[in-house]
């Protein structure tokens, strides 16, 4: 008998609660080319029980946003054309201009998100759903919501400190009793699974019954966190209304769970409810980086897009609320027939679900004025690039399914984006050894390509590019000031400094992402293996050695483009140079920024400061203290502190 069996059968009657079996029968998909062909059909909108007000003025919206995307894009190809002073090598050249349109829609895309983000911080939405609609009403006494935390082979000291805070949140509310917890565990190392079956225990007697706490060893780990959650629903769904979903590094405060019933209860339409998720509690300065970036910038295109979508929003997966029925009912995923990388089991299952969700004529809405949601960013760039990997494999098999009948326009859109996302990469790239190309072949025939001409010639188009790249985040800067908000953020001279040194810090890593994504756009539509694991959830300093090696495949390509173009026409490379720069000193960079030394030595001045950091929430501040996290902390604050740190950069204490 294997250690599961004998977790699982040895424990039966305590581990979880009888099974009050259920139905969840996965349909299998309409091939993509029949879905075309009944494009005519699919593209209507879901045929709804009762058309929700929001739709109408989301529509309105929608095609407001494709009418300024479609202009900006318009106004460039013009621009460009009209800057051509001749059409040698041309077809190179219609390369060119269509890689360059096509990645300008994007940025537009996302600029225009973000500018509505900004009026919408400004002047609110009446359409939106808010938590402050239900802030004064009861939930029901006969709602009932199962908080579900699918791991595998985690960090067990991590996931339950996290976990014990929300507990100890939940157990302060009236409505506790109307929560059960289950921990759903994939995991299949021996010693792990010890270590979680003992520190359920621990918690499970700590809480004294106020919460309950359920464990579960999946005996056949098929469809990693999909198939977990859809195992919960068939032995347990039928027990509850609502299932809040959780990841391993997610933790929510007692007050975010009870909003989030409370809405379900009061919207009987919604299916799927998303929180936005604060990302906080890794001190590794890339992830200091990327916790500021998305409590400043972050914030404008998160309410950008709801201001797009209103109720055919995204469901990312975790810090969300389904309602339990119609997603058994509707949301069971079968696999993609076939063979190779583009085949088998759903890997980003929750855009496909919120897809089928709307379907089936519920509402999926995005929350953003719930306070109380956490989870943790990647420590190191590695990291997030490995993280990157599954999302860019699960999103381009989700490709598939764009034509699939009865999907929401807005759905179909959102597959189709969440490929563009990483294929945008390997355009960014055809579009640089196109343009490197032409201007290299110009200067060894004797044209004229001095780089005033470039400079000059183009001017309007870096001006236009410039204003979509960075743009956004002057806004964010003027709404943390217009809501008075600075000091949370280090105060108005930090936050300057910091806002600056993120845009610095984000053309550092772009194109190390462009390299990377490049290569899993290609992994996946060639079927290259894919090593799935567990990210890991402690800091730790990368080793050189790995780091380079890791690197090493993304550096031959561009010193080979800089070899041809030095031997070709050396003035040019030039140009390459913000390409050329971040991807040599790769290593070195993702070494530094990997290290909680780094990250804390600017949190001491005040720099990357985010409001978590400010004035850290009770809920977090329980994980932290629970996990170890507050000892190591204050040991390294108090070391880093020096008499030139500014006072504001304090040393945690529980409260």
């Amino acid at each position: 008998m294997n250690p599961n069996e004998h977790i699982h059968l040895s424990h039966s009657a305590q581990l979880a609660p009888p099974i009050n079996r259920g139905s969840m029968v996965a349909q299998p998909w309409t091939s993509f080319t029949q879905g075309l062909a009944l494009m005519k059909e699919s593209i209507r909108e879901p045929k709804l029980r009762l058309t929700p007000p929001w739709l109408k003025i989301a529509m309105e919206r929608r095609r407001v946003l494709m009418a300024l995307v479609a202009l900006t894009t318009a106004t460039v190809a013009y621009l460009w054309i009209a800057n051509q002073n001749n059409w040698g090598f041309w077809p190179l050249k219609v390369i060119q201009l269509t890689v360059f349109l096509v990645l300008t829609a994007w940025l537009a895309a996302g600029f225009f998100t973000a500018i509505m983000g900004f009026l919408v911080e400004l002047f609110a939405d009446g359409f939106a759903l808010s938590s402050r609609q239900v802030a004064k009403l009861s939930l029901s006494e006969h709602s009932k919501t199962a908080v579900i935390m699918p791991i595998c082979n985690e960090s067990v000291d991590t996931v339950f400190a996290g976990l014990r805070a929300t507990c100890e949140s939940l157990m302060q509310r009236s409505e506790a009793k109307q929560f059960d917890v289950f921990i759903l565990s994939d995991s299949f190392d021996p010693v792990i699974l010890a270590a979680e079956l003992n520190a359920w225990s621990t918690l499970r007697d700590e809480l004294q019954g106020r919460v309950n706490l359920f464990y579960r060893v999946r005996q056949r780990r098929t469809r990693r966190k999909a198939g977990n959650v859809a195992d919960f629903c068939r032995r347990w769904g039928k027990n509850y209304q609502y299932m809040v979903v959780f990841d391993a590094d997610s933790v929510m405060s007692g007050e975010a769970l009870v909003t989030l019933a409370k809405l379900m209860d009061q919207h009987p339409s919604a299916g799927i409810i998303q929180t936005v998720p604060q990302p906080c509690g890794v001190d590794t300065l890339h992830a200091r980086v990327q916790q500021f970036a998305a409590r400043v910038s972050g914030r404008l295109f998160t309410k950008g897009m709801l201001y797009w979508q209103l109720g055919e929003s995204h469901y990312w997966g975790h810090n969300a609320i389904i309602r339990i029925e119609p997603f058994m009912r509707h949301c069971a995923l079968a696999d993609l027939p076939g063979n190779g990388g583009l085949s088998g089991h759903i890997m980003s299952h929750d855009f496909v679900e919120a897809a089928m969700m709307r379907r089936a004529g519920f509402d999926v809405w995005l929350v953003t004025d719930i306070e109380g949601s956490y989870e943790q960013q990647p420590a190191n760039l590695p990291e997030e690039l490995q993280r990157d990997r599954r999302w860019c494999q699960g999103n381009i098999k989700n490709i598939r399914l764009s034509a699939e009948p009865g999907f929401a326009m807005v759905h179909r859109f959102m597959l189709l984006t969440g490929v563009l996302a990483y294929a945008s990469s390997p355009l960014w790239l055809l579009l640089i050894v196109t343009s490197t190309f032409i201007y290299s072949l110009e200067y060894f025939l004797g044209h004229s390509v001095s780089d005033d001409l470039l400079i000059n010639h183009y001017s309007d188009l870096w001006l236009v590019t410039l204003v979509l790249l960075f743009l956004p985040r002057i806004l964010s800067f003027f709404v943390i000031l217009y809501k008075k908000e600075q000091q949370q953020y280090g105060g108005l001279h930090n936050l300057s400094k910091s806002i600056l040194l993120e845009a610095l810090y984000s053309a550092m890593v772009a194109p190390l992402r462009m390299m990377a994504h490049t290569y899993y756009v290609i992994s996946a539509l060639t079927g290259l293996g894919l090593e799935w694991k567990s990210p890991l959830r402690e800091s730790k300093t990368l080793p050189w050695k790995a780091t380079y090696l890791y690197f090493m495949p993304y550096l031959w390509p561009i010193a080979l483009l800089c070899l041809v173009t030095v031997l070709i026409a050396p003035s040019t490379l030039i140009w390459l140079l913000p390409v050329v720069i971040p991807v040599f000193l790769a290593t070195p960079f993702a070494v530094i920024t990997s290290s909680s030394y780094v990250g804390l030595w600017l949190r001491v001045r005040n720099l990357f400061i985010t409001p978590e950091e400010a004035s850290a929430p009770a809920v977090m501040q329980q994980a932290w203290y629970y996990s170890g996290r507050y000892t190591k902390l204050n040991r390294l604050l108090r070391w880093l502190r020096q008499p030139k740190a500014s006072s504001g950069a304090t040393a945690y204490h529980l409260r």
